[in-house]
Order: C-alpha cells, then sequence, then structure tokens
C-alpha cells in the first residue's frame, strides 16, 4: 500500500479561507434572502484598469495572428515585464533584469522557494501570520505536530503584539530562513526604516535570509515606510522579496506577480562548511524543471500597470480601498475598539473586548450583522482574542457594513 507524506498530518484540518468559505455557505443557504458584506477575505472587487484590459485585448489579438503568436514563453518571464519592473519598481538599488522571478503570485513563490532549503531548516515566523508560511514548511517536514495552542515546535513564532507596535524582536535562536510581511497581513503593522534595518543587519551577522513579502508596499503612505527591502544596505546578500500585482492592479482573478532573487544572496551548501552557492541558480533551475511560466497575455497586462496610465489607475484602487479600510477603522473605533491598521495597510485590526473568542465573534458577527470577517485565531496564536478586516469591498457595500456595525451589539 502506497504511504502518504506523514508531515501533511500536522497540518490544521482546512486552510483557514477553506473553513471561512464553509461557514459562510452555510449561512447563505439558511439565509437566502439576506446580502452578506464580505470583508474578511482579502479579495478585490474593482474591476482592471482601463490600461489593463487594453492590454490584454491587444495580447489577445496578437495570439489570432502567426506574426505575433506567443507559445512556451521563459519560465523567468518576458524581458519587458522584467525589465519595467526594475524601471518601475527597483531603479537606484542595484536590482537588475535577470534578478526578476515572474510567476503567478506571490503566495506560490513564498510556498515554494523554501524547498530550495535543507530539511532541518530553522524558520522563524511572525505571529500572528499569513498561514502559508508556516503551513507550507510543515508540509517540508519542519514543523512537527502542533501543541494545544496550533505552534508547531520546528518553528520559531515571533510574537506582533500592540503594544509594541506589532514589531517583533530579534530571535535570540538563530533562525535560517526569516518570513517578514510589511505592510503587514493581518495586523496592518510596518517597519519603518531604522526597524527594518536592524533585521537587514541581523540577518548579515547570523547568515540568515529573510523572505520579505511586500505584496502590499504600494498602500504605503508614510515616508518613512520602505517600499522594499533593497532601500536597505546589504539586503541584496540576504533577502528575496515578494510583489504581486493582485491588490494594486486588481489581478486576484488574472494570477501575476514575481520574486526579486539577487545574484549577490549566497547560502551554504552541505558540500562543503566553507563552500557556498547563489539562490539565484537554484531557483532558475527549479522554476524550469516545474514551472512553464506565467501566460504572455497576462504579463502584458502586468507590463501595462507599470505605464504612467496604469500607474495612475492602479493608483486610484489603492486609495479607494485605503478609503474603505479608514471607514472600517473609524467604525469600530467609535464601538470603543483598539484598532490598528488601515493606514499604510488595506487591513483593519480589531483586539476584541475581553479578548473574546474570534471565531466566536465571527459567527456573531455574521449572523446578527451580515458582515464577513477573518478570525485573528486562524493566523497564529497571538491572534486569538482578534479579528481582521480588509478594505476590498466596494464603496457601497463599506458603507452599508459600518451602518450595520452601528447597531450591533459588542
Amino acid at each position: 500500500m502506497s504511504v502518504i507524506n506523514a508531515d501533511y498530518l500536522n497540518l490544521p484540518g482546512s486552510y483557514l479561507f477553506s473553513e471561512i468559505a464553509r461557514r459562510v455557505s452555510a449561512h447563505a443557504a439558511s439565509n437566502p434572502a439576506r446580502k452578506l458584506i464580505r470583508l474578511g477575505i482579502g479579495d478585490v472587487t474593482s474591476p482592471l484598469p482601463p490600461s489593463v484590459i487594453r492590454a490584454l485585448h491587444k495580447a489577445v489579438d496578437e495570439q489570432a495572428d502567426a506574426a505575433g503568436f506567443r507559445g512556451y514563453g521563459p519560465e523567468q518571464g518576458y524581458a519587458f515585464l522584467r525589465e519595467a519592473v526594475v524601471a518601475d519598481a527597483f531603479k537606484g538599488h542595484g536590482i537588475e533584469a535577470d534578478e526578476i522571478f515572474v510567476s503567478d503570485g506571490a503566495k506560490c513563490d513564498i510556498g515554494n522557494l523554501q524547498e530550495l532549503f535543507s530539511s532541518d531548516s530553522r524558520v522563524a515566523i511572525t505571529d500572528p501570520v499569513y498561514p502559508v508560511y508556516a503551513d507550507s514548511n510543515v508540509m517540508a517536514g519542519r514543523g512537527g505536530a502542533p501543541d494545544a495552542d496550533g505552534r508547531f515546535a520546528g518553528i520559531i513564532y515571533m510574537p506582533c503584539t500592540a503594544d509594541k507596535d506589532f514589531i517583533p524582536e530579534l530571535p535570540r535562536e538563530r533562525p535560517d530562513i526569516i518570513y517578514l510581511c510589511y505592510p503587514n497581513n493581518p495586523t496592518g503593522g510596518v517597519l519603518r526604516r531604522n526597524e527594518l534595518k536592524k533585521w537587514v543587519d541581523y540577518a548579515r551577522e547570523q547568515e540568515s535570509v529573510i523572505f520579505f513579502d511586500a505584496a502590499y508596499e504600494a498602500f504605503i503612505a508614510d515616508a518613512d515606510v520602505p517600499h522594499s527591502i533593497y532601500e536597505i544596505e546589504g539586503a541584496r546578500e540576504v533577502a528575496v522579496e515578494f510583489r504581486s500585482y493582485s491588490k494594486m492592479a486588481g489581478f486576484t482573478g488574472l494570477r501575476c506577480g514575481y520574486a526579486v532573487v539577487p545574484r549577490t544572496l549566497l547560502c551554504r551548501n552541505a558540500r562543503g562548511a566553507m563552500q557556498k552557492t547563489a539562490l539565484h541558480g537554484l531557483w532558475m533551475r527549479r522554476q524550469t524543471t516545474k514551472y512553464n511560466g506565467c501566460p504572455y497575455i497576462v504579463q502584458r497586462a502586468a507590463e501595462a500597470a507599470h505605464s504612467p496610465e496604469g500607474k495612475g489607475e492602479c493608483a486610484a484602487l489603492v486609495a479607494a480601498y485605503m478609503r474603505n479600510a479608514g471607514l472600517i477603522r473609524e467604525g469600530f473605533v467609535r464601538k470603543g475598539l483598539t484598532v490598528s491598521g488601515g493606514v499604510n495597510a488595506p487591513y483593519v485590526w480589531l483586539r476584541l473586548p475581553e479578548d473574546a473568542d474570534s471565531w466566536d465573534f465571527f459567527d456573531r458577527l455574521l449572523r446578527e450583522a451580515g458582515i464577513v470577517g477573518t478570525p485573528g485565531a486562524g493566523f497564529g496564536p497571538s491572534g486569538k482574542g482578534c479579528f481582521r478586516l480588509t478594505g476590498f469591498g466596494n464603496a457601497a457595500d463599506t458603507e452599508e457594513a459600518m451602518e450595520r456595525l452601528a447597531a450591533f451589539s459588542l
């Protein structure tokens, strides 16, 4: 009889957002006439920008003509998009086009890049945290069995709490891989320049690698919050950065993102204590083996998001979502809750009254107000007693949600 990978048995019974979808579907089936306002899963609601749509149409038309038809593309991504990315997002930061790897989304890259590291690598994650960071390492055998609080023995947890502005302390135990997401999902917290420099310096000293998830950098408003880790001196030696078009350009359904893997990022290999290998070449080898590349038409659409017109349209999308986040933040502040986020990030993070159970609050908010949020417990032990909502709904629904909230008893 075939034997499964036992590490998968250490995972929670269902992925957080799958469980949310199950509960929402059950409620909707029992209340078919009720309108639900979904502020839980971070899915966008606005249409794709006009310049992106035009680029899609043009690329589709090219596929209908023998002269413009494209089949298999380069696994790393077409040069036109990689060059546009560098010119728009990394100018002056020492990043080159051949260090950009285009994919079908940051989630896939974040989950897959850990494959390049040994199975006994120690991993440090912030807590609360985007579930993929922990789950992908559990799948790889680095987690072990969870304890009663859901913590995996093999993972180093770095608590992020409101009293410390959601900034984790540097780990006392040396990690091989450090996951940082800023602006943060789910708390909405940020790392300012001096704080991010501490992490880069620490990684250089410890010879650790930072996986820097910058999926929400377009939402940054404060000048002293870096948009890229490569704004910090020395980061090219220790950090991989992940970017996404999902939220800033509305690509949650279209699917496109990219990872930045500098050639200067070296790690020790198992063949000799002093031998080092560049992650760049290994990631290229992995991608050429397991990935056939993001579709040509999607990459042309992503290229349009970097055009002057596309950047203006994307900025308008971001501004609209941030207005929604501001409304949500104000609504819960009026209810007397401790609230973070909604300023440099589209997420609003609540501390529930008397640290109420977040799944109970989810069910009650759904049942009594018809509003869908995300229980903080789904993001890790430090998320217990907390709750997340997003600004990605449309303006009218967000306003209606806050009207319902005004009548909702905490």
